[in-house]
């Protein structure tokens, strides 16, 4: 089953058959270019873009941080592990700047421009899974670095973050009295819903990804993620007010071209393409949104 913090590439699945779910972009979860289980992820955590490149063949320059005050897209420092100092920073600039597809986090392996000894968490609406996106990006880059392949290194992140994730007591909260997991229980509020019974809802992205997805980043819809119920499509709550409306065009967009028959890969990469263009023009946000039926 394919798996956006790159935004992951997701995949797509027809509702028949064995779903498939959006991957967790480049190595790292990037809205990264959303990716195949051994596809899944080649971006790094909107968590996809591309598989990442192997050790020293980036062509690209990593972002300079010059010393004092931290410069964009540079917020805080979280500290350093074995050597590899952990930053949080800016993520709508480096989706609008230098990566689209970067999501929740990253490192040198998911995304050239992040610097070789640095980790990059994207600042979260809500700062509850930061322990959880450490410990994936430490374990998927130093598996990297030891020259194991991305889908590898993927793996064994998963797995770390995974077994973090399953003593939270998360899954009590989506599966009660050890139901099955119910997806209303991640609902937090409907954003709007559209003509024709589509409805936009702000989910909890933290019981998304423990309970039902790892690997979800940012948004989706039922034409990518199995567990989406038909005619909804989530939106993760740690997308800030600011880039919400381009993330909601994504969805939109991609989601309208797969109800047509367009394949995921075709539909995600026309869906990022008018992302990129309406960030980079804001004022054009208004109308894409409503020739996708958002008015």
């Amino acid at each position: 089953m394919p798996a956006k913090k790159k935004r992951v590439a997701k995949k797509a699945v027809s509702r028949s058959k064995a779903p498939k779910k959006k991957a967790a972009a480049k190595a790292g979860r990037v809205r990264s270019a959303r990716v195949a289980p051994a596809t899944r992820g080649a971006s790094g955590g909107k968590r996809g873009a591309t598989k990442p490149k192997p050790i020293g063949t980036s062509a690209r320059q990593p972002v300079q941080r010059r010393a004092g005050a931290p410069v964009p897209p540079y917020l805080h420092f979280v500290g350093a592990r074995h050597g590899v100092k952990i930053w949080i920073v800016d993520g709508a600039y480096v989706r609008k700047n230098i990566d689209e597809e970067f999501s929740n986090f990253g490192h040198h392996f998911s995304i050239p421009e992040i610097p070789l000894d640095e980790i990059w968490l994207d600042r979260e609406g809500h700062p509850d899974e930061q322990r959880f996106f450490i410990a994936h990006a430490v374990v998927e880059r130093r598996a990297m670095v030891e020259g194991k392949s991305y889908d590898t290194a993927r793996e064994l992140a998963c797995e770390a973050e995974y077994r973090l994730r399953e003593h939270s007591g998360d899954l009590r909260r989506v599966a009660p009295s050890r139901s099955l997991p119910q997806a209303d229980r991640v609902h937090v509020r409907l954003r709007k819903e559209l003509a024709g019974g589509l409805a936009v809802w702000i989910v909890n992205g933290r019981l998304v990804r423990t309970v039902f997805d790892i690997e979800f980043t940012e948004g989706g819809h039922e034409y990518v993620y199995e567990f989406v119920p038909h005619a909804q499509v989530w939106i993760d709550d740690d997308v800030t007010e600011q880039e919400i409306g381009y993330v909601i065009l994504h969805e939109l967009h991609e989601r309208n071209l797969m109800a047509k028959g367009m394949t995921y890969d075709a539909a995600h990469e026309s869906a990022s393409k008018i992302e990129l263009h309406c960030r980079r023009h804001p004022h054009l946000l208004h109308e894409a949104l409503a020739n996708e039926g958002w008015e």
